[in-house]
């Protein structure tokens, strides 16, 4: 391990992969790009220091420089103790950034590294999962005098914050990042779908077509999924608890059926709900030989890993991203990445695409700044990212893209702010 005054990271000479990949992803960025131009020159940011816990990827350094340009001072941590990119997070200690994380971190390590992100008393909090906010309520409360606001990137952060809020003890503001429009439909959409599938392909190497995937949770993240792996010439079948949503699936031609059921068909199973033992002890028994069993929510609770170890009767490691469970019935279960986040916890994953993460980062960015300049005039529950926010980064993505729309007209403006002219 090396570790400065203002960092610790895996190693230091891997910092110059991190750097060619991290300007390899800003090719691939080019709305945070256009962000950046701007902060470079209005300084927003300056004189206010940002705290993150976001996946340290090439993507996240994008991001991180991008809030430098803008004034701010940075210090980042992992949200996950396993999705950090060491040669990124060597890269961004090189360039004198704060960075605190490793691949592989304990429970332990992964706290200290939350608390010394913390040491440098934030202004804004850039959360992804709720960690650093969660940890300045319960822990660190003093840091909420100066605490302007937390963002959250997440589904599974958003819930903690809302129920923070509902129970009346959420003590900042908070902005709900995951539910921003340019964010949603595309990384949860999008993003999920790729990734989720393409790290499927680089640790198992199966063949996608003519299996049977079974999708738990059809919201943003799950809808995509099932879209793109029937694409793929997969099989889905969907479980849900929301009636609508499950509606939805079926009015999408998906089968849908609780997980007792599904559990009997299923050559792959992936969880996208944010929520619980989704997958749990009465499931495992009911799978055929070889399943594939995988996690793509954020916290590595959908799958109940501990159930799975007490029933399998043989635990054997394929590889470093793969598990194999024997059952009592001598059918074996394949479980990736220990049941975290697949697509950024496996060592072949690399997260979502970097033109996607454009688009998610660029709502932090702007959602920094606009808390910045809302300042004392915020109250302390959960806000929607602004549509104004969205637009822009909509209108810079099609200008990038050179794509012009239609505007409405003085007569279509009046037409839609009015009630009186109709048949």
């Amino acid at each position: 391990m090396d570790k400065g005054d203002n960092f610790e990271v895996k190693d230091l000479g891997l910092a110059e992969d991190g750097r060619k990949r991290i300007e390899w992803a800003e090719t691939q960025m080019p709305i945070l790009l256009k962000i950046r131009e701007r902060f470079e020159k209005e300084k927003p940011l300056q004189g206010y220091t940002i705290g993150m816990a976001l996946h340290i990827t090439k993507e996240t350094a994008v991001l991180v420089r991008t809030l430098i340009a803008g004034g701010a001072k940075v210090a980042i941590t992992g949200c996950n103790p396993l999705s950090t990119q060491d040669d990124v997070a060597a890269a961004l200690a090189k360039e004198g950034v704060n960075v605190f994380g490793w691949r592989g971190e304990t429970n332990d390590e992964y706290y200290r590294n939350i608390n010394s992100v913390l040491e440098f008393e934030p202004d804004i909090t850039i959360d992804d999962g709720c960690d650093l906010v969660t940890e300045i309520h319960t822990k660190r409360q003093k840091l909420l005098e100066k605490l302007i606001c937390s963002l959250e990137e997440t589904t599974t952060g958003v819930i903690r914050l809302n129920a923070m809020e509902r129970d009346g003890e959420l003590k900042c503001p908070a902005m709900n990042v995951n539910d921003a429009k340019t964010k949603h439909l595309f990384d949860n959409y999008l993003g999920t779908a790729q990734s989720t599938l393409d790290v499927i392909m680089r640790t198992t190497n199966i063949l996608l077509a003519g299996k049977t995937i079974v999708v738990s949770g059809y919201g943003f993240c799950g809808s995509g999924l099932a879209k793109k792996a029937r694409g793929m010439g997969m099989i889905p079948i969907v479980t849900e608890t929301d009636h609508v949503k499950a509606l939805q699936a079926v009015t999408d031609g998906y089968q849908v059926m609780p997980m007792k059921e599904a559990a009997k068909f299923g050559d792959v199973f992936v969880t996208v709900t944010g929520n619980k033992h989704i997958i749990d002890k009465k499931h495992f028994g009911l799978m055929k030989d070889r399943a594939i069993i995988l996690n793509s929510g954020h916290f590595n609770t959908e799958i109940d890993v501990v159930g799975l170890e007490e029933i399998a009767k043989e635990k054997k490691l394929i590889d470093e991203d793969v598990t194999e469970y024997t059952m009592e019935n001598g059918n074996r279960l394949l479980l990736l990445a220990d049941g975290r986040i697949c697509n950024l916890s496996a060592s072949k994953g690399e997260g979502h695409p970097s033109e996607v993460m454009s688009l998610s980062f660029a709502n932090q960015a702007l959602s920094a700044e606009f808390a910045i300049k809302n300042k004392g005039k915020l109250e302390n529950k959960v806000y929607n990212v602004p549509d104004e926010i969205d637009n822009q980064i909509a209108r810079l993505m099609l200008g990038v893209k050179g794509i012009e729309i239609d505007q409405l007209s003085e007569e279509q403006i009046k037409y839609m702010s009015s009630w009186k002219e109709g048949t």
